[in-house]
């Protein structure tokens, strides 16, 4: 018999899962690059169609879907001893279909701290302590760094897109309105809204920002849109972004840091 476990997610649920669990399976990207960080490549089973890091568990393990759509039946067919979710990326009627047939941990990620809690979490739940702490250990140290650097100026006034047609933004309770303003030096103009909000032209316009970022995911923007928010921003720089470091907040957020110092120092540099 294996020893189980009861561990709390950050839902505030309690999940009872076996240690350590043998066959899991993760529905959210970022956690499933942590997972691999962690050095659990046997005990993952399936992984979604947006799991693209790394690449060769994007080859080699089985897909379940995306993150919006599982396919539940072939999740349950693999018979995991754990499902990794995600409160944001997932759909709450698949995760709950899941909850009452397999241990489900649903992370719920704001802020950084969140985002370090889940990452050691996720290690103790897998037997990955030591690992977990050697990750966010290099993670807190390189964006308390970051933060003394760029604090030090005012804000730049700042809209991050993630989509077009219609154009969205990131609101002020996102992980990305976090990063932005408590580290990159940067003030988001639509920070009183909530989520994803819909903008107008008119919107973007009134709003003044200096900065426009355009995030390479979930919309793929490219060059060929800088114009387009150029004619509705007059005087605002607009910039690409890899939306990978502004929104996956697993082991990828050690290489987040350092981008974030270099755009910060791009931004001011050409103001």
């Amino acid at each position: 018999m294996r020893e189980m476990n009861t561990y709390t997610d950050q839902l505030g649920r309690e999940v009872v899962i076996p240690f350590p669990p043998r066959r899991i399976i993760s529905v959210v990207p970022s956690q499933t690059e942590l997972l691999y960080d962690l050095g659990l490549d046997e005990a993952v089973v399936g992984i979604t169609k947006f799991c693209v890091h790394p690449e060769q568990w994007y080859r080699q393990k089985q897909r379940i879907g995306g993150t919006k759509q599982l396919h539940l039946e072939e999740i349950l067919a693999l018979e995991p001893d754990l499902v990794i979710a995600n409160k944001e990326e997932n759909t709450a009627a698949d995760i709950y279909y899941l909850m009452e047939r397999v241990p489900v941990w649903v992370s719920d990620i704001q802020t950084l701290d969140d985002a370090l809690e889940m990452i050691s979490q996720v290690g103790k739940i897998t037997g990955r302590h030591e690992q977990a702490l050697q990750i966010t250990s290099d993670i807190s140290l390189k964006f308390s760094d970051l933060q003394k650097k760029t604090q030090q100026v005012e804000k730049l006034q700042t809209a991050y897109f993630i989509w077009r047609n219609p154009w969205m933004v990131a609101g002020g309770d996102t992980f990305i309105h976090h990063l932005m303003t408590a580290y990159c030096g940067l003030e988001n103009v639509f920070g009183g809204r909530l989520r994803y909000p819909e903008v107008d032209a008119g919107q973007i316009l009134s709003s003044d920002c200096q900065v426009i970022l355009l995030s390479s995911e979930p919309y793929p923007f490219k060059e060929k849109h800088i114009a387009e928010l150029a004619a509705m921003a007059p005087g605002a720089r607009i910039q690409l972004v890899d939306g990978e470091m502004f929104s996956w907040y697993g082991s990828r957020l050690g290489k987040a840091a350092g981008y974030m110092q270099e755009l910060w120092k791009l931004l001011y540099n050409c103001q």
